[in-house]
C-alpha cells in the first residue's frame, strides 16, 4: 500500500480526511464521463433531491433493485480498500471484515440538495465516504449570513457532547479531498446558487462487520 496522506476529526467518531492520488482521481473522473450514458441510475435507491445520481458498483443483495455490476478496475477498488482498512487500523478496530457495498456519483446542479441523512449498505455498520471530484467556481449568493457560508457545503454532524465538545464540522471542499465516517453520522449537503456549473462527488459505502463486545475502551 502506498502511503496515505491523511487528516483527522473527531465528533464524537472519528472522521478521516485522505487526499486521493491524482491517477485515481483522474480514472474516476474519465470513467465517470466517458460511460455516463450507459451507467445505471442510482436515484430510487438514495434520499438525495439530485437528478443525475448514476452507479459505478453495486454489490449489495437487493437485486430486485439494482443488478450487481462494477465499472471501476482493480487499482481503483483497491485503493478504496487500503482506505478503509487503515481508516479501522488508526481507530483501532478489533477483528473486522470488510467489503465495498456501493459506488455512486452525484452531479450536483444548482438549487439541488442532500437532506440529513445516515447510510447503510447490506449491513447497518459500515463506513460512509466522500471524495470531491468537481467544484463549481461560485456557489452563487448567501442570502443570510455571508460570514457563515452553507451554500453547497457538506456538514457533518457528530455525536459528542460537554462543554468543549465539537457538534458538527463543515469542511472546505477541494478536489481530491476524500472523508470517511461512519454510516451512523448524520450529514447533509445544502443547495446553491448563481452558476449553471455542477459539483461532482463520488460517495462510497463500504460494510464492516465487527463484534462490538471486542471494542470497548481505549486497550
Amino acid at each position: 500500500m502506498n502511503t496515505l496522506n491523511f487528516d483527522y476529526y473527531y465528533l464524537g467518531q472519528s472522521i478521516g480526511k485522505y487526499q486521493v492520488p491524482l491517477d485515481i482521481f483522474d480514472s474516476i473522473n474519465h470513467i465517470y464521463e466517458t460511460k455516463l450514458s450507459k451507467l445505471e441510475p442510482a436515484n430510487k435507491q438514495l434520499i438525495g433531491k439530485i437528478k443525475n445520481e448514476h452507479s459505478l458498483l453495486y454489490n449489495g443483495n437487493n437485486e430486485s433493485e439494482m443488478k450487481r455490476h462494477n465499472e471501476l478496475p482493480k487499482n481503483i477498488t483497491n485503493y478504496f480498500e487500503d482506505v478503509y482498512k487503515h481508516y479501522l487500523d488508526v481507530n483501532k478496530v478489533k477483528g473486522y471484515k470488510f467489503s465495498i457495498s456501493s459506488i455512486w456519483v452525484n452531479e450536483m446542479k444548482k438549487h439541488e440538495y442532500n437532506p440529513v441523512h445516515i447510510h447503510r449498505g447490506t449491513l447497518f455498520t459500515g463506513l460512509s465516504s466522500v471524495m470531491i471530484l468537481k467544484l463549481p467556481n461560485t456557489f452563487g449568493k448567501e442570502y443570510s449570513v455571508e460570514d457563515s457560508p452553507t451554500n453547497g457545503v457538506l456538514e457533518i454532524m457528530g455525536s459528542s457532547s460537554g462543554q468543549f465538545a465539537k457538534m458538527d464540522y463543515r469542511p472546505p471542499l477541494n478536489v481530491r479531498d476524500f472523508y470517511i465516517f461512519p454510516y451512523d453520522m448524520r450529514h447533509c449537503v445544502y443547495p446553491f446558487n448563481g452558476t449553471d456549473e455542477t459539483r461532482r462527488t463520488l460517495a462510497a459505502n463500504c460494510d464492516v462487520q465487527f463484534d462490538p463486545t471486542k471494542n470497548r475502551g481505549l486497550a
